[in-house]
């Protein structure tokens, strides 16, 4: 089980007159027409060795903005899903350490003083998760499904790969890992309506994988799940402490978990009449 990180006592006691080699990070992104989001982003992560940015064809201004900030562009023809272009990134990457941040992710302040102490004292984990927290509807929530969403973003890339199949990539690390303190800030949806444009897209996903894993479900399970849904967005994981946004993201949650489910009923109907 991770563990939260805290720094070594000989590491806190370091002497003045010690300076230790500083191990280098890359920082990996992947990009598709992200100019709205891409700019903070890379300036969070200004402080790791290079920038590197696997795009996917952007049409718009993602790849001016990257240039501007200094970053190493590497380009494919088409997108050939998260998982392979996360591996990509990390492949192209110049050192072993990576930290793969998202367009609409910045790191904060102290996730960044984190990941400097680990540089300059060394790296005693294989990889390392991290809070991500959300900005929504004006709030940042730390609370309901969605915090503290523990994402593992720090790694050495000897020792890992991104693995996974339609949604909910994560990488799969051979060795210990362990948690960070310093939050991921997260800037999902600019509004409700993509909100609901990504639950309709990521529910598709989330059924065929689970249809294709073997998952089956009925409307007595179908009933269960979403009431608890809700319960443990707006009650239990303290949804209801944050006002509208917390009620809509524990309501939008609910009917992402009511979606998934009825769109996997749905394939399991197809999959049965062309049997």
């Amino acid at each position: 089980m991770s563990r939260a990180y805290r720094p070594s006592r000989a590491a806190q006691n370091a002497t003045d007159g010690y300076t230790p080699a500083v191990i280098p990070v890359s920082a990996a992104l992947i990009t598709l027409d992200e100019e709205r989001n891409i700019g903070p982003s890379l300036e969070s992560v200004a402080f790791c060795d290079e920038i590197v940015v696997v795009d996917a064809g952007s049409s718009d201004r993602t790849l001016e903005i990257a240039r501007a900030a200094g970053a190493r562009i590497v380009q494919t023809d088409s997108w050939p899903g998260f998982v392979a272009q996360k591996n990509r990134a990390l492949d192209e990457a110049r050192h072993d350490w990576v930290l793969s941040v998202d367009a609409d992710e910045r790191v904060s302040a102290k996730l960044r003083m984190e990941v400097e102490h680990l540089r300059a004292h060394g790296f005693d984990s294989a990889g390392y998760r991290v809070p991500r927290v959300a900005y929504y509807l004006g709030r940042w929530l730390r609370g309901t499904d969605w915090y503290p969403d523990y994402q593992l973003r720090l790694m050495d890339r000897r020792r890992g790969r991104w693995d996974g199949a339609y949604v909910h990539e994560s990488p799969t690390i051979d060795g210990r890992v362990r948690k960070l303190r310093g939050e991921l800030e997260h800037l999902p949806y600019a509004d409700i309506a993509e909100h609901l444009e990504t639950i309709d897209r990521y529910t598709t996903l989330w059924a065929k994988q689970a249809h294709e894993a073997g998952e089956r479900s009925g409307p007595i399970h179908m009933t269960a799940v979403t009431l608890f849904a809700f319960l443990r967005n707006y009650v239990l994981r303290g949804g209801l402490r944050f006002g509208t946004p917390g009620l809509v993201v524990s309501g939008l949650n609910t009917f992402y978990t009511f979606t998934k489910m009825a769109k996997l009923v749905e394939l399991q109907r197809e999959m049965s009449r062309k049997a």
